[in-house]
């Protein structure tokens, strides 16, 4: 008897999922977590399991981990201090950036202040050429003297970025070098080593976000190694990544980067299985946890993947599952500014002290404590009983916000509620029309332990076509890191003209990858079941400043069928741009590779079917839409496929509150999901 555990630690809670190898039947939990204390969630959990369930740590054979230490760090800008080595000259490549407001429609729009600033920039003579050709080597007195500044800054570590390293990083590397030598204590990251890309700015940002979390990440994922070893479980964990696979936590350690979108990656890999199980063909996963709320485009069940995706302020570019964060959770803190100003975020509460519903020490009122003093949250415990709500408290610390607004209770935790949403809603707008997609074509997957709660919500406001809560939403991303496949990426820049004359190249430089990737599958992974190899190249037209990830075909590669490449991307770009120009030169920046080895699948069940309404647990007086309205309270557990409700209406269960507001119904279908729609589709 052996079983598959998915671990999901957010900054709120730590949710588990089981899958039983034998009948593939799946378990789930959520306990608190302990950023205070990383580890003891884990050792609590399986605990629990075990005095639950009967499931012996010894018995686990394969444990997987997603985590949002690292994207929460970032959009808290709580990392360490950094300071930058940049080619002389150069210094100024986090300011520039790429001279792109955030808003261009937002006259008041400004750049976010980057992660390391001006004066923590140090120069350093070097220099390479484009082809990668050292024409300066690193300059050792400069080095010292940038790090005798950088420690007299305090910084706690260094990125290392020098222009054209991404072709030739002997200059990164001998730096790094003279660092270790003269401070073997700091960390040093090199951008060549971290995602060695095109583009100076890119590059570095990326770069710098992963050494801005490394440490926090480390340290977590250590104590995290620990505990399971101290439980006796006989396996080593698998981290989840950034691009929706898997991988070994040696590598997340070093490659921090990889496994920023930890968490949210998995959340959407567990959404894309639910939405194909149940023949959801266009999805909005909307994973809301106690400090952000993340949203990916799903279509077929398939996530849309890029680069570029914005963890919080900053875009990272690395391959990703395509998520957008937003700095608004459940333990997202609510405050009046100096002019009286009522916000919400991007600060959180977090699980320690957590809102002051959860009676653990926290003092401000959070996002959770508004819906609790609307009164449509605590009508029953939270987190498989790990929260007993306190109500009062809730009133008391929102009652402190309204008083300095001059507002009751009730208005003012229900516009912390809409600033919420409006939040949620300006970002899913910029999504919606990144992909060119209509929403009202899409249903939200709400998920996450805030996720059922206010998708509803922002689901009115962006006249969705509904609102779709899978059995267990708040444990659906520990649930996606179990089922997601182990995965890597592999990248080579070659800036070529795609024409005849790069046939050879191509088929030299892919079997290269070739090889890199299956050695990391083999060798590092130690992965002997089936796998699967994807090819793709980044064209351009010749003269665009960007390019298109374009998919190519093995047997094109092989073949040398360089015509079908030039089509292909001619395709691509009159899909999202609506012209391609057939007889315009072509070039090929970066050729990429992606090797992935599957992993076993849970089986979705069939629930027993019945008709009518569900028998209402209770009613309730709540806050809703501006006026105290009455509404039923029902149990999830027990309700059957083909039963339907009106709302106003509350749905409790052991990991999560469902809100339906006035004007939704909900249908549950055959596999057990709540479809919330409105009355009149």
């Amino acid at each position: 008897m052996t079983y598959r555990v998915g671990v999901d630690i957010g900054g709120s809670f730590t949710d588990f999922a089981v899958l039983d190898e034998r009948d593939h039947s799946i378990r789930t939990l959520k306990v608190l977590s302990r950023p205070d204390q990383p580890g003891a969630e884990v050792l609590k959990g399986l605990g629990l399991l075990a005095e639950r369930d009967g499931i012996d740590p010894r018995d686990i054979s394969y444990f997987t981990h997603g985590t949002t230490v690292g994207i929460n760090t970032v959009i808290q800008r709580k990392g360490i201090r950094l300071a930058l080595l940049a080619t002389r000259n150069f210094e100024d490549v986090l300011e520039l950036a790429r001279l792109k407001i955030p808003q261009i429609h937002n006259l008041y729009s400004r750049r976010p202040t980057p992660l390391i600033s001006r004066d923590r920039v140090f120069s350093v003579d070097e220099r390479s050429d484009r082809d990668g050709k050292v024409l300066l080597p690193v300059d050792r007195d400069s080095v010292v003297a940038a790090l005798a500044q950088a420690q007299a800054l305090g910084c706690e570590g260094i990125v290392v970025s020098f222009l054209h390293s991404y072709r030739n990083g002997a200059n990164e590397l001998a730096a790094k070098a003279i660092l270790a030598e003269l401070a073997p204590d700091m960390p040093v990251f090199c951008s060549s080593e971290i995602w060695p890309i095109i583009r100076e700015y890119e590059r570095t940002v990326t770069a710098v976000i992963s050494g801005y979390v490394q440490p926090k990440v480390a340290h977590y994922l250590t104590s995290f190694e620990n505990a399971l070893t101290g439980l006796g479980v006989p396996v080593p964990p698998r981290i989840t990544k950034s691009n929706g696979g898997v991988m070994g936590a040696a590598q997340a350690k070093a490659e921090c980067v990889q496994m920023i979108l930890s968490g949210t990656a998995s959340g959407v890999i567990g959404a894309g299985f639910v939405a194909k199980a149940s023949l959801l063909p266009k999805i909005l996963s909307l994973d809301i946890g106690g400090t952000s709320a993340d949203v990916a485009v799903i279509i077929d069940g398939q996530a849309e993947y890029g680069t570029g995706e914005v963890i919080g302020d900053f875009q990272i570019h690395i391959p990703s599952v395509s998520v957008t964060s937003i700095g608004q959770g459940g333990g997202s803190i609510a405050w009046v500014d100096d002019l009286g100003v009522l916000k919400v975020g991007p600060e959180s509460a977090g699980s320690l002290p957590g809102p002051a519903c959860y009676n653990r020490g926290g003092t401000r009122a959070t996002i959770t404590d508004a819906f609790v003093a609307c009164g449509l949250v605590g009508h029953s415990e939270l987190g498989y009983s790990a929260i007993h709500v306190d109500v009062a408290r809730s009133n008391e610390v929102v009652g402190e916000l309204a008083d300095k607004l001059g507002m009751s209770i009730h208005d003012t935790a229900e516009n912390i509620i809409r600033i919420a949403v409006s939040g949620m809603y300006a970002d899913v707008s910029a999504l919606v029309s990144r992909f060119g997609i209509d929403p009202r074509e899409f249903h939200f997957l709400a998920f996450g332990g805030a996720g059922p709660m206010m998708a509803a919500f922002l689901a009115r406001e962006l006249n969705m076509r509904g609102v779709v809560v899978p059995p267990t939403p708040g444990v659906l991303s520990a649930l996606g890191g179990l089922i997601a496949d182990l995965k890597n990426d592999f990248i080579r820049t070659i800036y070529r003209d795609l024409d005849r004359d790069i046939e050879n190249d191509l088929r030299e430089a892919f079997g290269e990858l070739d090889a890199r990737g299956l050695a990391w599958l083999r060798d590092e992974q130690q992965f002997t079941g089936e796998h699967r190899i994807s090819y793709s190249a980044d064209v351009r037209y010749r003269g665009q400043s960007f390019e298109i990830e374009t998919t190519l075909d093995p047997a094109w590669i092989a073949a040398g069928d360089v015509s079908a490449m030039c089509e292909a991307f001619h395709c691509q770009h009159e899909r999202l741009f609506g012209h391609a120009d057939r007889t315009a030169t072509l070039q090929v920046i970066n050729l990429r590779l992606v090797v992935a080895g599957r992993t076993p699948k849970p089986l979705m069940v069939e629930i027993a079917r019945g008709d009518g309404s569900p028998p209402a647990a209770g009613t309730i007086q709540a806050y809703m839409d501006g006026e105290v309205r009455s509404m039923p309270v029902y149990q999830r557990k027990g309700m059957l496929a083909g039963q339907s409700f009106a709302g106003p209406a509350v749905v409790m269960q052991d990991d999560c509150t469902t809100c339906v507001l006035p004007g939704m119904r909900v249908d549950v279908d055959s596999f057990g999901n709540l479809v919330i729609t409105s009355s009149d589709a």
